[in-house]
């Protein structure tokens, strides 16, 4: 995915070098703007998610009621937009980070954890997303600053379609183990038709809102978050319950049967001898996953031209 995002993004860029036919009206005494500019950025930041592990304590609340900072992470990306007037803009995106959560982060809040804390699951994964988006000035919308300079501060806000791949991964004895391919609430086994094996790819929808900052008529600087709606449940390959241990080997390897079964249910790590029965609840398949990101990103804008004697 990050080899076909620079492959757009340059192609972007040599269109853009390309003479750009457009009316020009004030930014400053220095420069005139255009009513078509380009912006080619890069961004640094955190990427949090949403998800059944982890948490804050009692059963698990929505949204940002469960959010656990601690499980915050690095992330980068890059980006290339159009704009239009400063008011309406079309954005390309790479974003690349991390996600991970773990239901031992809630220890401190035993016994006011409804049984999170006891399931001891935890997860970690690579996120890689793209995502194209429409970024909406509303301040350059309600006036007219066609002779007059433009603020500095911008709030705008964005929405659009990304798609995005991930990869869940559990340690077990010093060793991470992809999850996917274990099947381990038996997506995928007869026993369980409804549930399907999920994909590794897929889409997701990003909104957010931000904060531009015109550092000079060639630099900004903005502050963005950036919410991912997602369609699936399985970003920490938790969703609905356990299953009998016995059918791993029906389905997997030998070898993988035996990881399965350790890292589908891992309460005897926290209390020996406790076991998870078949069709106990594991996950909240009625709230689907999610992962944001909350990122500094500076822009170098082309388009702006000089004015005579300047």
């Amino acid at each position: 995915m990050k080899r076909i995002f620079l492959l757009i993004v340059i192609g972007c860029a040599a269109c853009f070098n390309q003479p750009l036919k457009a009316q020009y009206y004030y930014y400053n005494d220095r420069y005139y703007d255009s009513e078509v500019i380009v912006e080619l950025g890069a961004s640094v930041g955190v990427m949090n998610c949403f998800t059944d592990l982890g948490g804050k304590k009692g059963s698990g609340k929505k949204f940002i009621k469960d959010l656990n900072w601690k499980n915050a992470k690095p992330d980068a990306g890059i980006f290339a937009a159009i704009m239009y007037q400063n008011k309406i803009g079309l954005r390309l995106e790479g974003t690349f980070g991390n996600v991970g959560a773990y239901d031992s982060i809630l220890k401190p809040y035993v016994p006011n954890t409804s049984g999170r804390y006891e399931r001891n699951l935890s997860f970690k994964s690579k996120i890689n997303d793209l995502q194209l988006s429409v970024e909406i000035h509303p301040l350059f919308f309600f006036n007219d600053y066609t002779d007059k300079q433009p603020p500095q501060l911008s709030p705008y806000i964005v929405a659009g379609i990304g798609y995005f791949s991930f990869d869940p991964q559990a340690k077990l004895n010093g060793t991470w183990f992809r999850l996917q391919p274990l099947h381990t609430e038996g997506e995928g086994f007869a026993e369980y038709p409804y549930r399907k094996p999920y994909k590794l790819n897929q889409i997701n929808y990003p909104v957010g809102a931000g904060l531009r900052y015109e550092l000079s008529e060639a630099f900004n600087l903005r502050v963005e978050l950036i919410y991912r709606i997602l369609t699936t449940d399985y970003l920490d390959d938790v969703s609905t319950t356990y299953i009998s241990s016995d059918l791993y080997a029906s389905y997997l390897t030998p070898y993988q049967a035996a990881i399965a079964q350790q890292l589908a249910d891992r309460k005897k790590e926290i209390t020996p001898g406790l076991v998870a029965v078949p069709g106990e609840q594991r996950g909240d398949p009625k709230d689907k996953d999610a992962f944001f990101s909350i990122q500094l990103k500076v822009g170098i804008t082309l388009g702006r031209e000089k004015r005579k004697g300047y």
